[in-house]
């Protein structure tokens, strides 16, 4: 597996960095974990507008999901294809998922148009097949419905978290893990509000709870200092411990 960091700021843009975005490929297959503020711009770096296999949202704050509707005028009106035919690409999110997109365009020409470019398959915790990945979600503790996930192929995984508070569920889906992409957005000592995010010692003590190989912290806000983030984790979790960065490409 690869993944590239497309985006990684939380709750706005940065000057570096889109928010949330990160895409995942094996054996050509190219999945897309959230499509936050910038991330669709931030993309074309890596690849082409059509060259998506699928899309995993999860959940629906902004900050995860908004470039989807930018997205949709390029696959409705047949942007950087040869024909505007193409068979629906598919979307995993929460519940409501169409609904939300469609009211966050705005202008759609019609309220059947997202469907018509889009598979919309609605998330619950369990077990499924993305292409070539074997994919576990999990709920995890936010505002919103909001999933963890851990992806498997040819013997390696990747989890990451979306947005969370300390929870069972995210322990269980990062155990063992070679790579835990976990948000880190609040400041330890500053910020303390249950089940909305983790700060970085919340990240380091889940990486070491679970037994992960790896720990990349991400969705840090503008308004952090990433150098207390990172020494917290580090602090708490021994393996190897850094903060992702926009266009980081990781072999997992």
């Amino acid at each position: 597996m690869k993944l590239t960091v497309v985006g990684c700021s939380g709750s706005i843009p940065s000057v570096e960095s889109a928010c949330s975005s990160y895409l995942v490929e094996a054996d050509g297959f190219r999945l897309l974990l959230d499509m936050g503020n910038g991330a669709l711009g931030e993309l074309q770096r890596h690849i082409g507008l059509r060259d998506l296999d699928a899309i995993f949202l999860s959940h629906l704050h902004a900050d995860h999901c908004i470039d989807m509707c930018a997205y949709f005028v390029v696959r409705y009106y047949g942007y950087g294809a040869d024909t505007t035919s193409c068979a629906p690409l598919p979307v995993y999110g929460p519940e409501g998922t169409e609904q939300r997109l469609t009211a966050g365009h705005g202008d759609t020409p019609s309220l059947s148009a997202m469907s018509e470019v889009f598979d919309f398959r609605t998330l619950k915790p369990g077990t499924f097949d993305i292409g070539p990945f074997s994919v576990r979600t999990e709920k995890v503790h936010h505002p919103v419905e909001a999933y963890g996930v851990r992806l498997e192929h040819g013997g390696r995984s990747l989890t990451y978290s979306g947005d969370t508070g300390v929870c069972g569920a995210l322990d269980e889906l990062a155990e063992g893990t070679d790579l835990f992409l976990c948000e880190a957005a609040f400041t330890s000592g500053k910020e303390d509000i249950p089940d909305l995010h983790l700060n970085g010692r919340e990240a380091g003590e889940a990486a070491a709870r679970a037994g992960a190989r790896r720990l990349v912290l991400t969705h840090l806000p503008p308004w952090t200092d990433p150098g207390v983030t990172l020494a917290d984790a580090r602090a708490v979790y021994g393996g190897p411990t850094e903060l992702a960065e926009p266009r980081a490409v990781y072999e997992v």
